[in-house]
């Protein structure tokens, strides 16, 4: 039996909490905060402490997918981001930057959600931007 803690950053929000999951045989089995972070000092949301949970998934994707024929069938990453711009790029052409509008996420950092703002202002061209956090 092999047991160790790994120490990560957790993904629900852009706070930045750390903590170890714990790693038992090759499968995540908890979470722990850590109390050396200065972002948490030792303490983690309901959301933190149950962070493991969804890295193992069954219903976890693992691979972007694209409809063809009404179904969705997996392709490279490459594919499906030339598929997304591509899209974007004819939506933007034919009806113009304000009909495209995007939802930035809380499991992003904050930087990561100011590039995406000023890749929507900025490159696309208008300011339909959300977040899924606002209240």
């Amino acid at each position: 039996m092999e047991y160790k803690n790994i120490l990560t950053t957790c993904t629900y929000c852009g706070c930045g909490c750390n903590f170890y999951l714990e790693n038992l045989d090759g499968s995540l089995t908890g979470t722990i905060p850590c109390k050396t972070s200065p972002v948490n000092e030792g303490k983690l949301c309901i959301k933190g402490w149950n962070a493991h949970e969804f890295v193992q998934s069954d219903q976890r994707l693992t691979s972007p997918l694209i409809r063809r024929e009404g179904k969705l069938v997996p392709v490279s990453w490459e594919e499906a981001l030339d598929y997304t711009a591509s899209e974007l790029s004819s939506i933007r052409s034919e009806h113009g930057p304000d009909s495209l509008a995007f939802l930035a996420s809380a499991k992003a950092t904050n930087e990561e959600n100011f590039l995406f703002q000023k890749f929507v202002r900025a490159g696309v061209g208008t300011n339909n931007i959300d977040h899924c956090a606002r209240l």
